[in-house]
């Protein structure tokens, strides 16, 4: 089976490149292990543990890619405000989408719900989809990538796109090289029922083992549900993990010091061990990386999913400009123009996320002092807060088409 262009992995990210490439006249071909089928959406079903903090770019990207309305008739809740706060000091700050005159920061989404709706999208479309293949082996072949799954069948194409996540198998097979290391600390993922409402509010505690994260979730009516993010060290986290329903709402409204109350319930637990990577290039002939693929960052803001959005963005408008130019879209030169505006942007979100991380686990009295000094410092700062509100609006720095208002 040949294409023009196969993408591996229809995650979020694999499937929101294919339909930014719908209509460019490209075979377009989408290779993924899972079913690639939709389940219908029940409202009364309990939310999925694991959840993205939709940017307002990553909105934009999505309702002109026509799969918006499939979240915002599932459900997405909308959130407009900000409080973090040092649980080892008294610093503070809260951030208000108002400060920049935007309705909200941005949306807190089922990463199920996201899939479906690009899910529903695709089968709507042209774009080939080959669902329960897995790939086992990756080569050259002339001026092509040559793809063996797992079955026996082979698939080729000019352009092979990696969008099958963190422990990418085309990165590995390809031989791309990555920088890596371990946070040394593991997520606790789970959705909750609190006793008071989370008033459309992200909250985020810096306890002395990591950041604790309260994110809203629209529940039934009557009901108050947040999904949690509790990031800890691995002993403490096979504690907590071990501990029974009840015990483990006590122990989690101490360390949220019960801002929104008791924690009345909690939903099965996840916990996923943390590690930094980035791929030292995106891209080689015929081959680029996007998503987590090409980097995973620590979800201490949520940003990772919407790195990933605009990859996909830029990559798709990097092609379809080569396309217009008449220009060999597996020429390294093209895709190096996708590497030269992504890489930056990733690394210096990187860097950010890594030094807040640093920063809230540091022990020493002076930095602890420094750090509650510079929280309410900044707090008082309306030029600095709005900057950030901003940056976490993803409204800033080189916007692809699909993002920019």
């Amino acid at each position: 089976m040949r294409a023009d262009l196969i993408i591996v992995g229809a995650g979020m990210v694999g499937s929101t490149l294919a339909l930014a490439l719908e209509h460019c006249g490209l075979d377009i071909l989408i290779v993924d292990g899972s079913p690639l089928s939709v389940a219908p959406f029940d409202a009364r079903a309990p939310f999925e543990p694991r959840v993205s903090a939709l940017s307002m770019a990553s909105q934009r990207i999505l309702e002109r890619l026509g799969a918006w309305q499939g979240i915002a008739t599932r459900r997405a809740s909308p959130y407009g405000e900000m409080r973090v706060w040092d649980g080892s000091g008294t610093g503070s700050i809260h951030f208000a989408a108002a400060s920049v005159h935007a309705e909200t920061l941005g949306h807190i989404v089922e990463n199920r719900v996201v899939q479906d709706a690009l899910l529903e999208r695709l089968h709507d479309s042209q774009i080939g989809l080959l669902p329960g293949a897995r790939l086992e082996q990756l080569r050259r072949s002339g001026d092509d990538w040559l793809l063996t799954l797992t079955d026996g069948r082979q698939l080729r194409a000019p352009l092979l796109v990696a969008a099958d996540g963190a422990n990418s198998a085309v990165r590995r097979l390809a031989g791309c090289a990555t920088r890596e290391w371990d946070y040394l600390h593991h997520a606790i993922v789970t959705s909750v029922r609190c006793e008071r409402p989370h008033q459309a509010t992200a909250w985020q505690r810096f306890t002395d083992d990591g950041p604790l994260a309260f994110l809203p979730l629209a529940g039934p009516a009557g009901e108050h549900w947040c999904s949690i993010v509790w990031s800890t060290v691995p002993v403490e986290a096979e504690r907590l993990m071990a501990l029974d329903d009840e015990a483990f709402c006590v122990e989690l409204g101490k360390a949220f010091e019960s801002r929104l109350g008791m924690v009345l319930h909690a939903d099965r637990r996840l916990c996923i061990p943390l590690r930094q990577r980035h791929a030292k290039r995106y891209v080689e002939p015929g081959l680029a990386l996007i998503g987590d693929a090409a980097h995973t960052i620590h979800p201490l803001a949520g940003q990772g999913v919407n790195l990933g959005f605009l990859d996909a963005a830029v990559l798709a408008e990097v092609l379809l400009h080569a396309a217009e130019r008449g220009e060999h879209l597996s020429d390294e030169r093209v895709l190096s123009r996708f590497e030269r505006r992504r890489m930056p942007h990733n690394l210096a979100m990187m860097a950010a996320m890594e030094g807040f991380q640093r920063l809230f686990q540091a022990d020493p009295l002076p930095l602890r002092l420094l750090r509650n000094v510079g929280l309410d410092l900044v707090d008082g700062q309306a030029e600095a807060k709005a900057l950030f509100v901003r940056q976490a609006l993803g409204l800033a720095g080189d916007l692809p088409e699909l993002a920019r208002a």
